[in-house]
């Protein structure tokens, strides 16, 4: 299995996948579903450096995130989708 080691301030989400149907039981189809934005965190790097010192990331490993729409580099590694952003793309912890 590959694995990614983001480096500095940047973070590697897995989205979660589009809903399939509306609440009413609809199905979607492919070409209207919104883009997810929402995530669980599968790697973080170390943080970002300022004047010499690391600044701590904030989310880790795990963790279910908010993101804006086109936030990221979307890249596939074993046939999985992920995304790569910078932690200041993240815009919340999702929680309970």
């Amino acid at each position: 299995m590959t694995s990614i080691k983001p480096l500095g301030d940047r973070v590697v989400v897995q989205p979660k996948p589009a809903e399939e149907k509306t609440e009413s039981g609809l199905y979607i189809p492919d070409s209207a579903k919104e883009k997810p934005q929402e995530g669980t965190v599968v790697a973080t790097g170390p943080g970002r450096v300022e004047d010499g010192t690391r600044i701590e990331m904030t989310v880790e490993e795990g963790d279910d995130v908010l993101y804006g729409k086109y936030a990221g580099t979307e890249v596939t590694l074993d046939g999985d989708e992920y995304l790569i952003m910078r932690e200041s793309d993240i815009f919340g912890v999702v929680e309970g």
